[in-house]
């Protein structure tokens, strides 16, 4: 159980689609919140979210705490992951293993992942089931028990974890490597599943200094869901979560980068490679420290370089030039501190890897010397603001959406505004933010090459 940011292809995936995509696909209507959430603050600290969806008798409930691996001290990279697979051993009432039995025979299902930013847990259950999964949920809040008959096997499941997803998996090697070179200082630097030789030296102290530091009520935010609203909810918060002591008051603080001169590049060949990719990726700000507009605009930017067959990644490689099988772009702004921007391309058989660099440098040279059009802007908008209904469907977009943007210093005006946001910005503000971020100095450029077997001609 548990996950990780590792690949880019994750990454797009479970940060891109969820809390980009997801807004996406958001309002319609230029003046209406997006989800009309309620939401209050128990005593000890704790904030709630509720989120009402009454299509079916079923809740989805999350609680995230405000931690992740780039919280984790010096030496120790690793920890936040390897806590989240410990919070599924056992308390006084709840053996070892328990936890997700108890919501599997109730018909339910939960997990949890770590990200750089914070940790989270969940639980999908029929409504009539939602006090049981709070109560499971406080209990582990505070009285995880941890032995080194606990801690020290389920190391060993991390370690392999980390073997078959990183160590035998050339894409997720490579992308390791780049945030290890993107990030000078800052503890983005680390992968969020830890350094092999950190995993190793982690301890039951280590994971009990962590716990009791970290999984406090007030450094936590509930997250529910679904058949349920405020009214109802807030008694049971307050019987369950609310009697939970809080802890010390916890500063967020971490190091900056220092000014990036130079780009980088990294390169990794294998004959486990299916095919070969090249990608470029550049510090950028998040939506938590860009100033004024500049999020929202380099979301617009995206789209208009990467945003599918449209774009003009696609459009210049792959059917204008014929060097590229793929092209894309994204950006990830869901952090606490910086966000990243990407832009990718694979080569067509037979096409070699740097005539695809030399094509997607000159797309982005143009870009910048030229900057954007008005058209591009409205085309990227509309797309970007159509088919509000799927998103409000969704019982576990909403969730998400607002714990990512809790969790890395957002509000909740935040999330209902994208919409209004994202139709507000201007041509100026994309070229702006493309002459900023699309620096090369401030860039690792990223090749994954297929290298051939013997025989292969």
């Amino acid at each position: 159980m548990g996950d990780y940011e590792l690949t880019p292809l994750k990454l797009r995936i479970a940060f891109f689609w969820l809390f980009n995509i997801a807004f996406l696909l958001l309002g319609v209507n230029t003046s209406a919140a997006v989800f009309n959430p309620e939401s209050f603050t128990l005593k000890n600290g704790m904030q709630v979210v509720v989120i009402p969806n009454r299509r079916a008798p079923v809740v989805s409930h999350m609680v995230w705490y405000k931690v992740g691996a780039a919280d984790e001290p010096l030496g120790k990279s690793g920890i936040a992951h390897f806590l989240e697979h410990l919070m599924f051993k056992g308390t006084k009432s709840v053996p070892s293993g328990e936890f997700s039995r108890t919501i599997a025979r109730h018909g339910g299902r939960d997990n949890a992942f770590t990200s750089q930013d914070y940790t989270a847990y969940f639980q999908i259950v029929a409504r009539d089931k939602l006090e049981l999964v709070m109560r499971l949920e406080a209990d582990r809040m505070q009285n995880l028990i941890l032995t080194d008959n606990e801690v020290l096997p389920e190391r060993d499941v991390v370690l392999e974890e980390r073997r078959s997803r990183t160590d035998n998996n050339p894409a997720s090697q490579l992308w390791e490597a780049t945030r290890a070179v993107l990030f000078l200082n800052h503890p983005y630097r680390n992968p969020v599943i830890g350094w092999k030789h950190e995993i190793e030296g982690l301890n039951t102290w280590d994971a009990i200094n962590f716990y009791r530091r970290y999984y406090v009520p007030n450094n936590a935010i509930l997250i529910v869901a679904g058949d349920v609203n405020a009214k109802e909810l807030k008694p049971l918060a307050e019987r369950i979560y609310g009697t939970i002591p809080p802890g010390e008051e916890i500063l967020r603080t971490r190091v900056k980068e220092p000014p990036q001169i130079a780009r980088r590049r990294v390169e990794l060949s294998s004959d486990r490679v299916g095919h070969s990719s090249i990608s470029q990726t550049f510090l950028s700000p998040s939506y938590a420290t860009a100033s004024g507009g500049r999020a929202y605009a380099l979301l617009v930017l995206a789209e208009i370089l990467g945003g599918g067959t449209t774009a003009r990644l696609y459009q210049s490689l792959v059917v204008d030039q014929e060097v590229a099988s793929s092209a894309s772009a994204w950006f990830s702004p869901d952090a606490l501190n910086y966000g990243t921007f990407v832009v990718s391309a694979s080569p067509r058989p037979g096409v070699q890897i740097e005539k695809v660099e030399q094509a997607l440098q000159a797309t982005i040279l143009k870009l910048l010397k030229d900057g954007v059009s008005e058209e591009e802007l409205k085309r990227s908008i509309s797309s970007m603001v159509a088919g509000s209904v799927y998103v409000r469907d969704s019982l576990t977009a909403a969730p998400n959406i607002f714990g990512q943007a809790l969790s890395t210093g957002r509000t909740i005006a935040d999330v209902e505004s994208w919409p209004d946001r994202i139709k507000m910005v201007t041509v100026d503000e994309v070229n702006a933010a493309a002459r900023v971020v699309l620096r090369s100095e401030s860039s690792v450029t990223s090749i994954l090459r297929r290298k051939l077997k013997a025989g292969e001609g």
